[in-house]
């Protein structure tokens, strides 16, 4: 009996009749088991091996002992073109799916892998029925009967660069989940880590298991409803277009960190369903916070330099020195405070030999305490300013140096020891943090200038200090100068 007229192939006593479309033919199974003998549970059989076979993603067939094509798929046909009716009985490849010249090589090597154990990788060229080439990567392994002899062999094979492209995916994941030098987080649906690499695990200060399942709200005390928007985000509409800069606070053993992360989404949708199914979302980030403040200093300097120079040239052009000291003090104001004093020692300035003498001062300009606007300069009565011993303003001019001062955890408290603390310092009412600088000029102490923030806002930092002595320096100046003209 010729090949292509075989029914079945036996692989150690079994058949492998059956598959019509994708596999070996079914016909002369009936006339061998005889027409009143059952034969659909055979059917059933085969249509399932069908089934299976042409969902396969990977193109397969299968020879038998002797290099004859019992099985071939529909992904085989999708890639070289031959249907199953036309593949299934050959005598290998020759001829019709591999050149002539090379049909020897390559059955000898895939038949080789019925005397070899474990699975064989071979790469080759075959030919499409249209006459074009593709270089296919193969894994074959022998199909062995209950004897153990070898039956057969089946070859599954993929185009190179589908494959290549794979082994690159699996690859760039395993990478990104254990070498990566930033950190990233897999987020199922509901929000909530799957995966996290070591970098990630490391940015949020918890092992690598320990976060997994947690809500985003048990790792971040500020920033969670930011990052949860943003994963909602990406799982309905897909991933932005640029990464986001999102502020977080972190809970560590240490205290609580403030942190910046750059953010990239992108969403996961699974490759085996028909229509795309959200399983997650993609957080890449890595941590930009040393950067974002040295950034984000460089830019405050560059402001505070600016607010002074354009109020050295404002003030140039008042007659009055003593409003140009008010110039200079509501051009400091813009983002520094929110109120801001300046008190004049009695007398018109103090020596430093005069420190065994009680400090006493009188108010020169002030800005409105109840609703924002420039500042103004006060009367001319020369009653001293009502501070008690230990004031801000006095330890200011007792000690020629900057003071700052604050309400501190009572802010947190209750806004009424907020105000109190206020009031007992005669500031205004919402007022949370101080800050005193002297104003010296020729040797002088001639005051204090007192800049103010309210409750919503953060305590005077050693760079606030520095920048409030730039502008005293200036304020000392013009008044230095009104009293000299007074004098004259």
């Amino acid at each position: 009996m010729k090949a292509s007229e075989r029914t079945d192939v036996p692989y150690g006593g079994r058949s492998l009749q059956g598959v019509r479309v994708s596999a070996s033919r079914r016909s002369g199974t009936t006339d061998e088991l005889g027409p009143d003998e059952p034969e659909q549970p055979d059917r059933d059989g085969a249509d399932l091996l069908a089934a299976l076979l042409d969902g396969m993603d990977a193109a397969l067939c299968a020879f038998d002992a002797d290099g004859v094509v019992t099985h071939w798929n529909r992904e085989a046909e999708r890639i070289l073109g031959w249907s199953a009716a036309e593949a299934v009985g050959r005598q290998g490849f020759a001829g019709w799916a591999v050149r002539s010249a090379d049909a020897g090589e390559v059955e000898d090597r895939l038949l080789s892998a019925m005397r070899a154990p474990g699975r064989q990788v071979h790469e080759f060229a075959l030919l499409t029925k249209d006459g074009g080439r593709v270089l296919v990567r193969t894994q074959s392994a022998a199909v062995r009967g209950p004897d153990g002899k070898p039956a057969g062999v089946y070859c599954a094979f993929s185009e190179v660069h589908a494959q290549i492209d794979l082994e690159r995916s699996i690859a760039l994941s395993e990478a990104l989940l254990e070498d990566a030098s930033w950190g990233v987080v897999l987020v199922d649906a509901d929000l909530r880590p799957a995966v996290v690499n070591a970098h990630a695990a490391r940015a949020l200060g918890a092992g690598r298991t320990s976060v997994l399942g947690r809500p985003l709200g048990e790792l971040l005390t500020q920033g969670v409803e930011e990052l949860e928007n943003a994963l909602t985000h990406v799982l309905a509409e897909g991933a932005p277009p640029a990464p986001a800069e999102v502020w977080v606070r972190l809970r560590t053993p240490e205290g609580e960190r403030r942190r910046c992360w750059r953010s990239g989404f992108v969403r996961l949708a699974s490759p085996l369903a028909e229509e795309p199914v959200p399983l997650g979302v993609g957080w890449l980030f890595q941590d930009i916070t040393e950067a974002k403040q040295t950034e984000q200093e460089a830019a405050l300097l560059r402001f505070r330099a600016n607010q002074l120079h354009r109020a050295a040239r404002a003030a140039a052009e008042c007659d009055d020195p003593a409003e140009a000291a008010v110039v200079h003090l509501d051009f400091a104001l813009a983002g520094f405070a929110d109120h801001a004093l300046i008190d004049r020692v009695v007398g018109g300035a103090a020596v430093d030999t005069d420190a065994a003498e009680p400090v006493r001062l009188v108010r020169v300009a002030a800005t409105p305490s109840g609703a924002p606007g420039p500042s103004v300069l006060s009367g001319t009565s020369g009653m001293p300013v009502r501070y008690g011993e230990g004031h801000p303003a006095v330890q200011c001019v007792e000690r020629t140096g900057s003071v700052r001062a604050s309400a501190g955890a009572r802010a947190a408290q209750a806004a009424e020891q907020v105000r109190q603390w206020a009031a007992a310092r005669q500031w205004p009412a919402d007022t949370a943090h101080g800050l005193c600088a002297v104003l010296r000029s020729r040797g002088r102490t001639l005051g204090v200038v007192t800049f103010l923030r309210g409750t919503g806002r953060s305590a005077f930092e050693r760079s606030d200090a520095m920048y409030a002595e730039d502008v005293a320096v200036r304020i000392a100046a013009a008044l230095d100068l009104g009293g000299a003209l007074e004098e004259r």
